[in-house]
């Protein structure tokens, strides 16, 4: 008679979900020492955030692959809404994205996700979550759009009016692709104030506690969530930016409400969503290609650096290794000397011995 297996775990992946530069490797870093697992493979920190991405690097290359395989790229202003492949081609995509997701969280029971690419293509990895049979909860950093593109600015060279609207794309996916999970929105300049609060609101939006926030882990995250990584900090001048600045605008206003615990109603996003559309339509062909090559070169390079830090890595392991075998390798050889001069001294003896007699 065969035993039945026991049923596994239920598993629940966080989402920190958002545009580039918005706070969420930050909002991941609390997680994270809060008890949720990072993905095996990690992108590093470098001089734009030195204390680390905490993004997969290997699921943010497949986001970028998918991303272009439908025109469009990380950077592009119009990547909201998805826009799904033909039948074949996206169960595909979502194949590959389930083996990723294995990969990267080898049945660890809280999986912690950030790439920022993902939240425009969350209907993709929403397939992915139900294939594996994880529940979600969501967490969407808030921060000014002015703030975010001045980090943008600085890193990419972007115009302010193009970074706005890229934000407000990443915001709007972000909120209508979770309409019917658990989420919390998360004020990141009240984060870095008083991060004890915020996590207090995404346990009571979550309705339920992080797996393992201990005092530990608390003084932890104290000593991450430093005043330094309060940058561009965001100001009023949106209006100055013309249509760009008006829709991301309005978009902030609707974030910021909720991100003070309050409940406004999706119209002012739809109404937002429609006019990035109606902007889509017109200039839409001019924008996309343009950022679709940008992003291939970046992810080229991305690529290439990730690919040679693991180079490096297995370069350091071995060099530990061999140093490991040649110092095992001499004490080998020090206990056969030892044990051959023992071996000489025994037959000398005993010849000597046997000479007496």
């Amino acid at each position: 008679m065969s035993k039945t297996a026991a049923p596994s775990k239920p598993r629940t992946a966080y989402l920190v979900l958002g545009m580039h530069r918005s706070g969420t490797s930050a909002v991941t870093q609390l997680l994270a020492l809060a008890g949720a697992t990072l993905p095996a493979n990690v992108m590093p920190g470098d001089e734009h955030n030195a204390k680390g991405y905490f993004e997969p690097w290997k699921i943010a290359i497949f986001n970028d692959e998918r991303l272009r395989a439908g025109g469009s790229a990380w950077d592009d202003p119009f990547a909201f809404p998805y826009a799904p492949l033909p039948a074949d081609d996206e169960d595909a995509w979502v194949e590959r994205a389930t083996a990723l997701f294995d990969e990267e969280f080898p049945k660890t029971p809280w999986p912690l996700m950030k790439d920022p690419r993902a939240t425009v293509l969350l209907p993709l990895w929403r397939r992915v979550l139900d294939a594996r049979g994880v529940a979600a909860r969501c967490v969407i950093p808030v921060r000014h759009p002015l703030a975010v593109a001045g980090s943008l600015r600085r890193r990419d060279g972007f115009a302010a009016e193009k970074s706005v609207l890229v934000w407000s794309a990443y915001m709007l996916a972000a909120e209508a692709y979770t309409r019917d999970l658990p989420r919390a929105f998360v004020g990141y300049d009240a984060l870095l104030a008083d991060w004890r609060a915020e996590t207090a609101r995404i346990e009571a939006a979550h309705g339920a506690h992080l797996p393992r926030l201990t005092e530990a882990a608390g003084k932890r995250i104290d000593r991450f969530l430093t005043p330094e990584l309060r940058h561009n900090a965001g100001e009023d001048g949106l209006k100055g930016l013309g249509w760009a600045g008006e829709i991301a605008a309005q978009v902030l206003a609707w974030f910021q409400a909720r991100a003070a615990g309050e409940t406004p109603g999706p119209q002012a996003l739809d109404a937002a969503a429609a006019r990035l559309a109606e902007r889509r339509r017109e200039i839409g062909p001019l924008v996309s290609p343009m950022a679709r090559d940008l992003a291939a070169v970046r992810i080229e390079l991305a690529d290439a650096r990730a690919r040679l830090q693991v180079a490096e890595g297995l370069e350091a392991e071995l060099r530990a290794l061999t140093r490991r075998l040649e110092d095992g390798w001499r004490a080998d050889q020090r206990n056969l000397d030892t044990a051959l001069q023992l071996l000489d001294r025994i037959d000398a003896e005993a010849s000597e011995a046997l000479a007496r007699k």
